[in-house]
Formats: C-alpha cells, sequence, structure tokens
C-alpha cells in the first residue's frame, strides 16, 4: 500500500502484531530482503517495511539524500503515529535510522547493520568500484554513496534511543566505522558478527531475527 508523506509517496507492507517494528533496507533494495525475516518477526511484532523514496514502488526524486530519506522516515511515523518503535536499518537504512532517531523521540530502539558515517568509512576497493560506476550512469543512489552521509560524534550524541549497532566480520563497512558508532551513540551496544559479511546475514535470511529478538527483549525501555 502507499501513503503520502513529505511530499512522495512511499509504498509498505505491514503484517503481523505487537510493538511495532520498521525495517528499511540499504541502496538499490527494496523491502522484499527481509521477507523471510518477517516470517518470524510478524508474531512478535507488527511489521512495517517500506521502500524508501527512489526504490522499489516508492516515488523517484530527482536528487537523493540521507537526510530527505530520514525526514520521509520521521513523517511516516508521525502519519501512522507509531510510538515506542524498534527501528531496523539495514546499510543505507542503518544510516537513514541515525538521522531519524536524532529527529524524534517515537524510535526507542534502534539497530543498524553496516552503516557507516561518512563516504570513507567503507574499504576502498567498494569506493572505487561505486566510482566506477558512476563515471558510467547517471544514477543518484550511486551519487549518493559517494557523496554522503556526513554525521559527526556530536551528531550521534543526540540519539536517545538505546541502539544496537551491528556489523559483519567481512563487511564492507570497516570496523573502526562501526565502532565510533557504538562510542557515540550514548546507550548502544556493539556485535560484529562473526563469519558475516554485509548483508550475508540480513538479504532474504532470518540471522538477523535473533538481534531484534534481543534488543527489544533486553534494550528496550519504554518512554
Amino acid at each position: 500500500m502507499f501513503i503520502h508523506v513529505n511530499g512522495i509517496d512511499l509504498f509498505y507492507e505491514v503484517c503481523g502484531s505487537g510493538r511495532p517494528l520498521l525495517l528499511v533496507h540499504g541502496n538499490g533494495e527494496d523491502h522484499t530482503i527481509f521477507s523471510e525475516g518477517i516470517e518470524e518477526l510478524k508474531h512478535r511484532f507488527t511489521c512495517y517495511s517500506i521502500d524508501s523514496r527512489c526504490h522499489g514502488a516508492s516515488t523517484v526524486t530527482e536528487e537523493l539524500h540521507y537526510q530527505d530519506m530520514a525526514n520521509d522516515v520521521t513523517a511516516f511515523l508521525e502519519a501512522l503515529d507509531l510510538k515506542d518503535v524498534l527501528y531496523y536499518g539495514f546499510s543505507d537504512g542503518g544510516i537513514v535510522g541515525l538521522l531519524a532517531a536524532m529527529k524524534t523521540d517515537r524510535i526507542t530502539t534502534l539497530v543498524t547493520s553496516g552503516a557507516n558515517v561518512t563516504p570513507d568509512g567503507v574499504k576502498p576497493w567498494l569506493k572505487t568500484v561505486i566510482r566506477a560506476m558512476n563515471f558510467f550512469s547517471s544514477d543518484s543512489k550511486l551519487k549518493l554513496m559517494l557523496n554522503e552521509p556526513h554525521i559527526a560524534a556530536e551528531d550521534l550524541d543526540q540519539i536517545s534511543a538505546a541502539a544496537l549497532v551491528l556489523a559483519g566480520e567481512k563487511d564492507v563497512v570497516t570496523e573502526k566505522e562501526t565502532r565510533f558508532i557504538a562510542e557515540h551513540v550514548r546507550n548502544s551496544e556493539l556485535r560484529i558478527i562473526p563469519g558475516e559479511g554485509h548483508g550475508s546475514y540480513i538479504v532474504h535470511s532470518t540471522k538477523f531475527v535473533r538481534y531484534l529478538v534481543y534488543a527489544d527483549a533486553c534494550l528496550h525501555e519504554k518512554p
């Protein structure tokens, strides 16, 4: 279904019952990457999975910026009056979650996987690949990854939500970047997951489910 927020139409699906859980995918993907996990999660949560702007069935805009995507998320939560939300973001979805959690108290638990806070927070080989692809393409999603985000320590300090910061041992995001996030989000825990890559435990997988259940059970603080 669609909802009109922040000047665009966002596509989303909802299923299950319980505490609201919002899942946001990474660059170049859509909400369906979480389908297998949602089959388990829907027994504990009301699962909302969205297509970010310029992805899936949502509105394509001329430019693409993480801050606009974060504004979409906060507007989505407000439009549906969702409170005490567990937010889960993978890769770009994690970046969006960090920015959104700075702006709203509707997100009370935040889980990120493979998020970065600077364009240089990914391993050099990946940035080289993205730069080469961008040379031959006008895709706004590639340009986004080359030029953003720019999230400072003092920005992360604005987040009041309890947070679980995840990354794979073989992630394309540097461990230094992941540790920086965990160090500067005040109420956070860090997990570097052995043997996993950037999305190996997330995309069409159920492995990530255990971390959301843990965050809900052990980090959740009622607002």
